[in-house]
């Protein structure tokens, strides 16, 4: 969500108080509800075989391009920075089509061949700025979000200066990528919150259209900037742009005919989650800020405090001093009158005075994770994880809601192959801060691991990246995306300067970190944003969008909890395109890694003995080496075999699956 990053970008002297607190309001930013306890656990798994000790993520070199880097199981094969107009800018999320990865950038999106993942090369790079671009695509359409003040309908650069314009854009844009040297703009919809982030909806029952659920975050725009938006209460207006989703329809012949086709209220009957507050070290920073004469103030939705820049309250210190009638520098009397005000200020902001009953809760996602082929989605509602029924793409509808007190703002979510688990990462802090320190709490600013059973979701665990991050680092769980290893729920992870960090939970209750990548500081005196904003699996490699440092491309090694037949089985799967949040269920084709994957990880679970082990592992050499008929019933003996072996195996589900891959293979005529 970046909120923090967003208020950074909004801290100008005609900025508002009441602008500012907008952008803070996004994190506060038969349906169920449930309330975790904040006592659950968290792993930090330092098994064996977990990650070396000492950890060498700690005390890396600081640099841009020159900092210490730390793999374990992984290597990096390349790093890419932007070019012209994007250097400088915030690179966002990642998109992929053929052998092509599009990344996102405030000003625009560039397109890279990835063809040779060692030697990436820039097809084309857009420069059409707004915040935060990211990216979707389907066939020759791509999508890009628009949520900022200064994004043009025009793509140009000069930005959006006036209060109400008609030149603005906030929402979604649209392109046709047939050619994608030159992607050609067709239209954008406007949304009365604008797009924070997307998500495109590829519904197996209509092949004449695809459908984008918009997650809008900002402020309500002006109704005079866009006719019908509203910031009233849904109980006062009914068609306020507030507690809702939009879903946008687009025919693919006519994509310039997409439109907002209708507004969910997924929201309903929610009141604000608890909050677990602030870290020590940030109540010891909000201390050191009073001490210093800084105006820190209480954000109930947060359950934080924070020190208003000078950028904000000097002018509200000089509308103070002129309406007193007064000149010069503002008195001390200035400075205690607007002490004295802003709690109230800030209490009405967000619905809070007293005797107005419980605060609302959230009225946004921030992002939503579709999974068509178990009609399900995942949304992260900035105070709720959701659950959602998406078997009819225009009307989603809540299933469930958790909350979680050691959840700040509810950011991204994964289900897991079989879709019953589903991932929710926590973006305490907003991306701008850093929030894992060795003093921050495990249970903050992580992963929360639910099963699904039914329409309910039950709590496992929590998995946070263990290695303490220093005080000039950005991090905080970020976007990430399941790894097709067979037989596992494997992910890979963003946590921006923190690196990326790859881990198991198919022990949902016991998840386990198997490789890492990480880099030092961008700056060893001071925060300066960067690291890995997305990191994703496609077809073979781990691709990673650097806020600060460009494009990475990493693979996996081979080592105890990760072997290569698993990672070669991985790899034998290819996608045509691929957007993490709208999920795509993997499907393995019949081959020897595949078989080899099961029978490694039978060995690593003791689910037969080691003569048996040996056994398979020949009789799948000696397939491999034949062919046509002898292949065939070879590997049907075998199967039969291992079917034997099943009952008596401590491990017996994986053993069938074994089985099962060992006949594909014979009926695959390979």
């Amino acid at each position: 969500m970046r909120f923090v990053r967003q208020a950074r970008r909004m801290m100008s002297p005609s900025t508002s108080l009441a602008a500012m607190i907008a952008v803070l309001s996004a994190v506060a930013c038969a349906p169920s509800t449930s309330q975790l306890a904040s006592s659950a656990p968290v792993s930090v798994s330092r098994s064996s075989g977990g990650p070396p000790s000492p950890d060498p993520r700690v005390g890396l070199k600081a640099g841009l391009y020159d900092a210490g880097t730390a793999f374990w199981n992984m290597k990096l094969m390349s790093t890419t920075p932007p070019e012209g107009k994007f250097l400088h800018s915030t690179n966002s999320d990642l998109a992929f089509t053929g052998h092509y990865a599009i990344q996102g950038n405030y000003n625009g999106f560039q397109v890279w061949d990835i063809s040779d993942p060692a030697h990436p090369t820039l097809t084309k790079g857009y420069y059409c700025p707004a915040s935060q671009s990211d990216v979707s695509v389907y066939r020759n359409l791509l999508f890009v979000s628009a949520e900022g003040l200064s994004g043009r309908l025009d793509c140009g650069g000069e930005g959006v200066h006036d209060t109400v314009s008609n030149e603005r854009v906030r929402g979604l844009r649209i392109f046709d990528i047939s050619d994608i040297q030159n992607p050609k703009y067709v239209t954008n919809v406007q949304t009365c919150r604008g797009s924070h982030t997307h998500t495109v909806l590829v519904d197996p029952k209509d092949s004449a259209d695809v459908y984008v659920y918009i997650s809008g975050s900002a402020g309500v725009r002006s109704p005079n900037e866009m006719t019908g938006c509203s910031r009233a209460k849904p109980a006062d207006d009914p068609n306020s742009a507030l507690f809702r989703i939009e879903v946008i329809k687009v025919p693919l012949a006519n994509p310039e005919q997409a439109a907002i086709v209708s507004s969910p209220r997924i929201f309903n009957d929610l009141v604000a989650p608890a909050h677990h507050g602030e870290a020590q070290a940030d109540k010891e920073a909000m201390a050191a800020a009073r001490a210093k004469g800084a105006f820190v103030v209480n954000i109930a939705v947060l359950g934080e405090e924070m020190a208003l820049p000078p950028r904000f309250t000097t002018p509200m210190l000089d509308s103070i001093v002129k309406a007193r009638g007064g000149t010069g520098a503002p008195t001390a009397a200035d400075s205690a009158t607007l002490r004295e005000a802003l709690p109230g200020m800030i209490a009405k902001m967000f619905g809070s005075t007293p005797g107005s009953g419980p605060r609302p809760g959230p009225t946004q996602c921030h992002d939503i994770t579709v999974y068509p082929a178990v009609g399900l989605a995942g949304g992260a509602c900035e105070g709720y994880g959701m659950l959602l029924d998406i078997h009819d793409p225009e009307h989603p509808t809540r299933l469930y809601a958790a909350s979680d007190s050691n959840f700040s703002y509810w950011h991204s979510a994964t289900f897991n192959n079989d879709g019953t688990k589903l991932l929710f990462s926590d973006e305490w802090g907003g991306g701008g801060l850093p929030k894992c320190r060795a003093t921050d709490p495990k249970q903050w600013g992580g992963d929360a691991i639910f099963t699904i059973e039914g329409s309910s979701l039950h709590f496992q665990s929590y998995y946070k990246m263990s290695a303490p991050q220093t005080s000039f680092e950005n991090c905080v769980a970020h976007n990430g995306s399941l790894i097709p290893i067979p037989g596992r729920d494997v992910m890979v992870q963003s946590w921006y300067q923190g690196g990326i960090s790859v881990f198991d939970f198919t022990d949902a209750a016991h998840p386990k970190e198997i490789a890492f990548f990480d880099r030092g500081p961008i700056d060893s005196t001071r925060m300066e944003d960067g690291g890995t904003w997305s990191a994703y699996w496609y077809n073979g490699v781990i691709v990673s969008s650097e806020i600060a440092r460009g494009l990475d491309i990493l693979e996996l090694t081979p080592n105890a909890m990760l072997t290569q037949n698993e990672i070669d089985a991985a790899k034998s799967v290819h996608l045509t395109y691929l957007n993490v949040q709208g999920q795509p269920k993997y499907v393995w084709p019949a081959t020897f890694a595949l078989a080899r994957a099961y029978v490694d990880q039978i060995e690593r679970s003791n689910g037969l003995s080691a003569d048996n082990i040996a056994s398979v592992r020949k009789a799948l050499v000696g397939a491999e080496q034949a062919s046509g008929d002898a292949r065939k019933t070879a590997l049907t003996q075998l199967a039969s075999q291992i079917d034997g072996d099943a009952s008596g195996s401590s491990d017996a589900a994986k053993v069938q699956k074994l089985a099962a891959a060992v006949r594909d293979l014979a009926g695959a005529g390979m």
